[in-house]
């Protein structure tokens, strides 16, 4: 039994997703599809890669992952397909690849050439579910495609150090559920380049002095109207390691998370200054 996942934004509402499973399955009748999510923001490649770099290694090796986001064929976006860290992926080469490529170097990638003998205008159906089907039945890359040595990359994807400022200059690279807002900052880049000094993080006209490992070390008080309660602002790293602004507890319905109530949308600055003074909040972090 293979396992194929679907990470797309096509949304749920349409018929899309139902006849790209309808074709695997037509394909591989034992196959096993889990949808990572359909709800990407339509051709959010950043929002896409952060997805997929969080969830593909909970799957068994040998997974094939078909990524459906601004995947339509053209010069400056070819298809591939690739092996990396002993999964496959079936997607657009058009960056979002680059942020699981980065620690990890593919294995083998081939530039899909079988669109000569296939017209589609949409690819993950004709192209992708092929190729994916492929695989799953063991088969070569190389058969479907030339084998090539580079990928598009995401320059956004990385912050930028100011080494003589003592300073990191990164953005908001997504945007969860709850309204936190996650940065392209890693937590081993704020360790190597903070050195154990103070700093101070500013995200629009707010700014933090402490980074909390774990949302629920933030007090709360219970006098609050928790219907109206905007809740507690605070910064730690997730789960992924990367720096998250939050809001904890708040009423989403009526105040909104920490994209609403600090004014912050995906690509806005967040930017991290350290300084020679004493020690920081965060020497518990591991």
């Amino acid at each position: 039994m293979s396992f194929i996942t679907l990470t797309t934004d096509f949304g749920t509402k349409d018929h899309f997703v139902g006849a790209v499973k309808g074709a695997i399955y037509s394909e591989l009748a034992d196959a096993k599809i889990v949808d990572i999510t359909h709800q990407i923001s339509p051709f959010n490649i950043t929002e896409t890669a952060y997805i997929l770099k969080n969830s593909y290694k909970s799957f068994p090796e040998g997974t094939i992952h078909i990524v459906g986001v601004d995947s339509e064929l053209s010069d400056n976006n070819k298809h591939i397909a690739l092996e990396l860290d002993k999964h496959f992926f079936v997607c657009p080469d058009n960056g979002l690849i680059s942020m699981i490529a980065s620690e990890i170097n593919p294995t083998k990638i081939v530039e899909i050439n079988i669109h000569d003998r296939i017209e589609s205008s949409f690819p993950v159906l004709d192209i992708f579910v092929k190729v994916a089907c492929f695989i799953a039945r063991g088969g070569n890359l190389t058969v479907i495609g030339k084998e090539i040595k580079a990928y598009k990359k995401l320059i956004e994807i990385q912050p930028k150090v100011n080494r003589a400022h003592s300073q990191i200059i990164g953005g908001v690279l997504y945007i969860d559920n709850y309204g936190n807002l996650i940065s392209n900052i890693r937590k081993k880049m704020f360790l190597d380049i903070g050195k154990g000094r103070t700093f101070k993080i500013t995200a629009s006209r707010y700014s933090f002095d402490k980074i909390y490992n774990k949302y629920s070390e933030i007090t709360i008080n219970n006098d609050h109207n928790l219907k109206l309660f905007d809740g507690n602002k605070l910064a730690l790293f997730n789960a992924a390691g990367y720096l998250e602004i939050a809001i904890y507890r708040s009423n989403l319905k009526s105040v909104g998370g920490a994209s609403t109530l600090l004014g912050l949308e995906y690509r806005d600055p967040i930017i991290i200054n350290f300084f020679t003074d004493s020690k920081p909040e965060y020497t518990t972090l591991k």
